[in-house]
């Protein structure tokens, strides 16, 4: 089955490179990208139709499926439910919404609708980290006490000034350490608090900060902490440089140097590197699976989204 797919804005990971692997993904129309974006998107999809407004774009026939990347990330949760009224499937860049209001309408018009919600949520179903979530969770190292997630990104001089623009530091850049807390674990978050600071943006008229830091409970009485900023430096070879570290009641897994070192160590027995090399499985197919009803999904929308929801919960409790 081919589903035609459209793409909107820009602004994060749109898929037009990615979709260029998928023989059954036709896009058919596209709005609000920047001009780079469009000359890559044209050159390889000459055909497609542009659109100068969302209600032009939603009003394509054939459209399937959307792939959002907003100029505004505050503004997406409202698209997703015009395009989910519609029974046309949602693919949303994170945070695919800014309040829990908004999150909470998402999931109610995906489950009032005939078309399927994802967010780009995909963050351990790469290695290394769906193999140290498929070794927690079989229980090698016991029940989970305590996890230590860092996510670290690079400052560039197109940060955006407004965190209407991608959801700022905590909810755009912190939600994937959030993800490792929750879904590398299996564990739902129950509580968080944070703290901020702007300190190191010295643009005038800029709102960004700079580096977060937030804790809380886990459903198992386990705690958690993560660090988030963008304070990566070009020397660590990658663009986000990130750390997990889980400890449990039998001996505890780590990912480390940004993915270049990854362990476990079990009682008194010497650290053993675990084994990366299977291709893990991808996320981008399991949305395409559900968008056609031909697979099972591996997280309800619930569980997909909570990492989001607690980093919103943080963001807007500083």
């Amino acid at each position: 089955m081919t589903i035609k797919i459209g793409l909107w804005g820009s602004n994060g990971h749109q898929i037009h490179g990615l979709i260029k692997g998928y023989s059954n993904v036709t896009p058919v129309a596209y709005g609000k990208f920047n001009e780079q974006a469009e000359q890559s998107l044209l050159t390889d999809y000459p055909a497609i139709k542009p659109c100068k407004t969302y209600e032009e774009f939603l009003n394509i026939p054939e459209l399937q499926l959307i792939s959002l990347c907003s100029p505004l990330r505050s503004t997406q949760a409202d698209q997703a439910i015009m395009a989910l009224e519609r029974g046309i499937s949602v693919y949303a860049e994170k945070p695919c919404a800014t309040t829990e209001a908004d999150l909470d309408r998402i999931i109610s018009a995906a489950a009032k609708s005939d078309a399927v919600f994802h967010e780009m949520a995909g963050t351990v179903f790469e290695q290394p980290y769906w193999e140290v979530a498929r070794q927690i969770q079989a229980g090698v190292i016991g029940e989970v006490i305590q996890v230590f997630a860092q996510k670290s990104y690079p400052m560039h001089p197109g940060r955006p000034f407004c965190e209407d623009v991608d959801g700022g530091l905590v909810m755009q850049n912190g939600v994937h350490a959030m993800r490792f807390v929750e879904h590398l674990t299996g564990l739902r978050a129950e509580t968080i608090s944070a703290i901020q600071t702007g300190l190191g943006e010295n643009r005038p008229d800029s709102d960004l900060k700079m580096a977060a830091g937030a804790m809380g409970r886990l459903e198992n009485g386990g705690i958690f902490s993560i660090i988030m900023n963008y304070l990566n430096q070009p020397g660590v070879g990658r663009w986000g440089n990130e750390e997990v570290r889980v400890f449990g009641s039998e001996g505890f897994i780590e990912s480390i140097d940004a993915g270049g070192r990854v362990q476990m160590v079990i009682g008194e027995n010497k650290p053993v590197s675990l084994n990366t090399a299977e291709e893990a499985p991808s996320w981008f197919e399991y949305v395409l699976e559900d968008v056609t009803g031909t697979g099972q999904f591996p997280y309800d929308l619930e569980k997909e989204l909570h990492p989001t929801r607690m980093v919103i919960r943080a963001r807007n409790e500083i």
